[in-house]
Order: structure tokens, then sequence, then C-alpha cells
């Protein structure tokens, strides 16, 4: 259920919060209710917009007064100017896009940065779940069956590290976060976090041209 200005915004969301400048102009793809978009209004003053697939989450998002659409990251991208937004939010949506590398790429040409967060799949439970058991994991950040996950698209750190440098993205701040979505006490997503981050946060630029 959407949280509106009480407080409770999800501990990952008010990471990402705390990252976006006063006044920016945000656009949050895959919105769900628009939780974030409401704390971003209330807290810093942004001109948000909102991209949700879910009808649901966009009839609640905009019976609050939010600025959100139904969309799909993988088509709807492509409709935005280029330089439109300061900031392009995806969390926990990444896994979940046909196209991760076209949605990669399109959120760093409409927006000057880009946050992303997703759960990793080379988290130890992950692998020693595979390995013992033979079988698709079911964790607190991989919560459904291999048969009904909206995942289409699991991937490691690393993996998404690897991403980001055949694009020529530049990884401005990467964070360790554990199952609840508190920072992990890691130097940053290297090789340990891989093994011990149930999830990553990222900061993302353009190279430089």
């Amino acid at each position: 259920m959407m949280v509106v200005g009480n407080g409770n915004l999800r501990v990952d969301l008010k990471l990402i919060a705390d990252m976006v400048e006063p006044g920016s102009r945000v656009l949050d793809v895959g919105c769900g209710e628009g939780a974030l978009l409401d704390w971003l209004g209330k807290t810093k003053n942004v001109d948000g917009r909102g991209i949700e697939l879910s009808m649901a989450g966009v009839s609640a998002a905009v019976s609050h007064g939010l600025s959100v659409i139904q969309g799909d990251a993988d088509t709807d991208l492509k409709d935005y100017p280029s330089g439109a937004f300061d900031y392009v939010i995806l969390s926990q949506t990444l896994q979940a896009t046909y196209e991760p590398k076209t949605v990669l790429s399109h959120m760093l040409r409409i927006g000057r940065r880009a946050i992303v967060s997703f759960p990793n799949f080379g988290h130890w439970r992950v692998r020693m779940h595979l390995l013992f058991r033979g079988a698709m994991p079911v964790t607190d950040t991989l919560a459904y069956e291999w048969f009904d996950t909206p995942n289409i698209h699991f991937c490691t750190i690393r993996d998404f590290l690897s991403l980001c440098r055949g694009l020529g993205i530049t990884v401005e701040r990467s964070i360790p976060l554990d199952r609840e979505g508190k920072v992990l006490p890691l130097p940053s997503c290297d090789g340990i976090a891989n093994l011990f981050a149930d999830q990553g946060l990222f900061v993302l630029s353009r190279a430089a041209q």
C-alpha cells in the first residue's frame, strides 16, 4: 500500500531519495503507487513524473495527486525527449524488463543521472540453494517461484557492472544492501559485495564524450 508522508517509506527508497537534489526533475519508472514520488515531492520539492505498468498502481498514484501514467519501460521510454530529466529512477524493476540494456540506454539518454537497484542473484544464499537443492531459490528479495515470477532477467552485481562497462556508463556510486534495504558495511559493490549483498543500488551517468 502506498505510504504518503508519514515517515514509513521503504528503507532503500529513502536512500534513493537522499541522492536526489531538491527541485530536480525526476522520472520514476515502475513507480508502483507512487510512494517515492510522493516523498520526493513533500521533502525535496521535485518536479516528479511516474510510469507504471499496473493500472491499479496508476489509479492509486493519481488519486493522491501524483503525475503518473500507465506505461512500459521496455516500449515507452523511447518517446521521452533527450535530457528531459535530472534523474531517472528504476527501483527493483530492471530484472523484470525484457530489454534491460535498451532500458538503461534510454534512461541515460533522457536523464542526467540514473538510479538503479535490483536483487543480486549472486548472493551466497542463492548460490548455496542452487548448489545443494538444485532448484531456483526463493528469498526475501527473490520472492517468487520460478513459474510465476515477474523477474525474467536475473543478474548479479558483477553482471550489471559488466553491462555498464560495455555501454560506456559511468558508475558514480555503488551501494551494497542487505535484504531489508539497509546499507552493508562493505567498501562498494565489488567482488565481495557480489557474494554478500542481497541488493545493489547504483547511481549512473553517461561517460564524458
